[in-house]
Order: C-alpha cells, then structure tokens, then sequence
C-alpha cells in the first residue's frame, strides 16, 4: 500500500478557518499558558497567531471555563482538537471535539460554524453523507458564509460527484483564493492526471500561509507527494525538508523522505526512517508503508510482525468513529483475506462510489481470482484520468490476468513511466509482468 494523501486534509478548512477567528473572542480572558507572557495582546487586540496547538487548546479551554456554555468557543476548541488530531493522530480527541459540538447544537441547533465543524469531524469520521447534509445546512442558513464550501468540496470528492464538486471548488477558490481552498484545487487537479497544475495549486498553496506551522508543512508534503509521482525525486525529497523545516519530527514528511530513499535504491534507510516514523505516529499506512519495504528487502518475517500491527490500529481508529473501509480492503487483499477484502470493499463502494473505492474493490476482485470484474472496477477508477501508479498497476495486473494484453502493457507502462520505482513492493511486479508480455 503506498502512501497517500492524508484524510486530514478534509478537516484543513474548519482548522485554518477556526484558528484565524480564534483569539477574536478571547479579548478580556486572562488565560496564559505555561505560566510565561500571554498569548494575546491587551483587550480590543486580538492574540499573537504565534502559539502552537497546545497553547491554543489551553487558551480556549480556559476560556471555556471562564464563559462555560459559550458556544463560539467551544466551536473553537472542537477544531482545536481536530487540529491536534492532524499533528498526533490521537483519535480520542474526536471524542473531545464532538462532545464540545453536539452541546454547541443543544443550546444552539441552527448554529452555522457548529453544523460546519461537525461536518468536518464528519469528514475526518468517513461519514461523507452526514458531512454532505451538515455543509448543505449551513450552506442553507447562511449563504454568504464561505467557510463550509471545505466541506462541501470534500464530501463532494468523496461521494464521487466530481463535476459538483468541480462546480462548488470554482466558487470557493473565487470567493477565498487561501491555503484551504488551493489545496483542495491541487487534490481534484491530481484526481484527474494534472499533475502540473496540482503542483501549481500547492505552489499557491504554500505561499497563501496558514494559522499554523503544520497546515504549511502539509501542502510542503503533498508536494513533495505529487513531485514523487512525477518521478523528480530531488524535488520531492527537498519539499519533504521544507515541511520538516517548518514543522520537526512532522511524521508525512519523514515517511515522504523514505519513499524517496527506498525509490532511490536505499531500502534499510527506508526501513529505519519508517520504522521511527512508526514509532511516533503508528497509522495503518505507515505500518503497511514499512512492511511493504521489508517485504522488498525480502525480510518476511519483520515484515509480517509489522502487518500483524495494522488491525489493531484500524481497530482503535474504528472505536473512535473512524470508517477505514477502504484502506482495510486495500490491505486484506494484498496482505490478508482478499475475500473479506472484497466485502470491505464493496461497503466502502456503497457508502463512498469514488474512485478510491472502485480502485479497492477492483483490486479486492483482481486478488480473490475475480480479475474480469476487478479490471471492470478498475476502468472505473481510472476514468478520471488518475496518474496514480497504483492505480495504473491494479488495472495492469487485472488485465494481465483475464488476456487482455495489449491493455495491460498500457497500464503497467504508464504506471512504470513518471517513476520507475514508485513502490519498492509493486514497481518490481509491475516491470516483471510487463516483461513476460513482451
């Protein structure tokens, strides 16, 4: 499973939006944080935009408790913590943040910057439905509110809908043309095998700014993702330092600069950077990131107690609200029961038809030995016109498999030709199934 981008990025809006409002609301507290000078300026200022996550999360929790009830600040505290979420991982801090929204929409039921964050949680939850009906909602009641066309344009993606999507991105990069808004231009530009214009939009991205030190040193690592796929790995590998520049230890950037190394021949500095990155930050992807070099290296049997990891990590993410039904049938079929992958797969595909579900369960099909319905799925991911090279290898191999040579030339050299070695697992496959068709 290579890396991909995070699903954080769906919860970016509500976090960059919130934190430019944040201190607007905390004039007369008198909240500080670690004992040292304060974090805002005299009442009638707004704070200094300097304080990490954690002091902002204090700041407001004081506030809380100073005004218990208000609900412009618990709104704000909930996107504190989903920020926290997108710099740890700590999924118990959705727990957090909706028990703060859902007593928000008690006291309040038509408050516009709740509905939204709740859908934002929603989004980070892979609940796109809900996420879709609360943007709807606040779109509804307020009109003139830009901040929930984040929202809309994610949960839109992720439901598949891409020219509503496309419509509703238009409008809020014209109304806001911020980090948020181009971020999300480079997401639907690179769905559709833009990669130069994805690459544009991060430009602009990068350069527009963000609240804080991570939402920077996240477009840095999706640029250093999509300079990756393009196969220019200096530029990858220097984006990847830019973000950890900006933001130390930031765990994307690092397992960034191990798909580097590994692409680059260096399978044991891979190795050792993801297995720290692990350490930090032990999400499935980069469990299976790791296990997947292993496996390259031919050490089997680190590589299946690393493997061993991910259901104990979906496990924790699915008790905090967390669907990862896709990943999860991306896994089953390549590393456990492609059966049940297939199962996941196909829940993934009812309650999210994107491209990423068709992909998985094209996959799920192709490794359970139902390739003329997994290369039928895999069209279906494809018909965006993705360079994504997993993609392209998935709807290889299906091909390969049901006789369709010709297509599975196309696909497997399409896959190989950004960057001979996008997958230190898959690349190999793909090159050995392309030789053995000629």
């Amino acid at each position: 499973m290579a890396l991909r981008r995070s699903t954080w990025l769906q919860v970016l809006i509500v976090s960059l939006a919130a934190f430019a409002a944040t201190f607007a609301i905390l004039r007369s507290t008198g909240a500080r944080v670690g004992g040292g000078a304060p974090s805002y300026v005299a009442e009638g200022s707004v704070a200094l935009p300097t304080a990490n996550t954690d002091q902002r999360i204090a700041i407001l929790q004081q506030a809380l408790r100073d005004r218990p009830g208000n609900i412009d600040t618990s709104v704000l505290l909930a996107a504190a913590y989903l920020q926290k979420v997108r710099e740890t991982g700590d999924a118990s801090l959705y727990g957090k943040a909706g028990g703060l929204i859902s007593a928000a929409l008690r006291a309040k039921p038509s408050d516009v910057g709740a509905i939204t964050e709740r859908g934002a949680l929603e989004l980070s939850r892979h609940d796109f439905r809900a996420a879709l009906g609360d943007a709807l909602t606040a779109r509804r009641l307020a009109p003139d509110v830009v901040k929930p066309y984040g929202v809309l344009v994610d949960a839109l993606v992720e439901l598949g809908r891409y020219r509503a999507a496309g419509r509703a991105l238009a409008a809020y990069v014209g109304l806001q043309p911020n980090l948020s808004s181009y971020t999300r231009v480079s997401y639907f530009r690179e769905l559709h095998g833009d990669l130069p214009g994805s690459v544009a939009a991060l430009q602009h991205a990068a350069a527009a700014g963000g609240e804080t030190a991570e939402n920077v040193a996240y477009v840095q690592s999706l640029l250093g993702h999509v300079y990756f796929t393009e196969g220019d790995l200096g530029r990858a590998a220097y984006a990847y330092r830019e973000a950890l520049a900006r933001f130390p230890g930031y765990v994307p950037a690092d397992a960034g600069l191990a798909r580097v190394q590994a692409s680059r021949g260096d399978l044991a500095g891979a190795v050792h950077r993801l297995r720290r990155d692990v350490a930090r930050l032990p999400l499935p992807e980069y469990v299976v990131a790791l296990g997947e070099t292993e496996l390259a290296m031919g050490r089997t049997a680190a590589a299946h107690r690393d493997l061993s990891l991910v259901g104990a990590e979906e496990r924790l993410l699915a008790a905090n609200g967390v669907n990862t039904d896709v990943d999860l049938a991306l896994f089953e079929a390549q590393h456990g029961s492609p059966a049940r992958g297939v199962v996941l797969a196909r829940r993934a595909w009812a309650q999210a038809p994107s491209v990423r579900s068709a992909d998985a369960l094209g996959w799920a099909l192709t490794r359970a030995g139902r390739p003329a319905a997994g290369l039928a799925w895999a069209r279906r991911a494809l018909r965006l016109g993705s360079a994504d090279p997993m993609f392209e290898f998935h709807a290889g191999m299906a091909a390969r498999a049901v006789g369709r040579p010709a297509l599975a030339r196309r696909w497997l050299t399409e896959a190989l030709s950004r960057n001979p070695r996008f997958s230190p697992l898959f690349a190999p496959q793909a090159r050995r199934a392309l030789e053995a068709l000629r």
